[in-house]
């Protein structure tokens, strides 16, 4: 689905590549550690510019120190602790909200 959204946006395949990967990092994140969730996407237009925002939430037990979870090597699990600061910097636009008990939101965009 991601890189169809891409194709219709006319993103390379190389800015494809990057959002798919990001996109497939997060999905496996809300799965393992939230527990599930949900994935929303938007067309974003702004500044003469079109984009894709994807928005990855959960309601699993959030993430204690995010500083933290974004420097590579750190993780919560058995993997590498390279999911969230390698999908940050495959894409444009990075947010993520985070809190004990309460979930996590991570907003990802690409612009064209």
């Amino acid at each position: 689905m991601v890189r169809t959204l891409c194709q219709e946006l006319k993103l390379s395949l190389v800015e494809q590549t990057k959002m798919v990967t990001a996109a497939s990092e997060l999905s496996r994140n809300t799965l393992v550690h939230g527990g599930g969730g949900r994935m929303r996407w938007e067309y974003l237009e702004r500044l003469g510019k079109r984009g894709l925002m994807l928005h990855f939430e959960d309601e699993g037990p959030g993430i204690a120190d995010i500083a933290r979870a974004m420097s590579d090597g750190w993780t919560s699990g058995g993997g590498m602790g390279l999911g969230l600061p390698g999908s940050k910097r495959l894409v444009n636009d990075f947010d993520i909200e985070s809190s004990p008990g309460k979930g996590t939101r991570v907003s990802i965009a690409k612009w064209k």
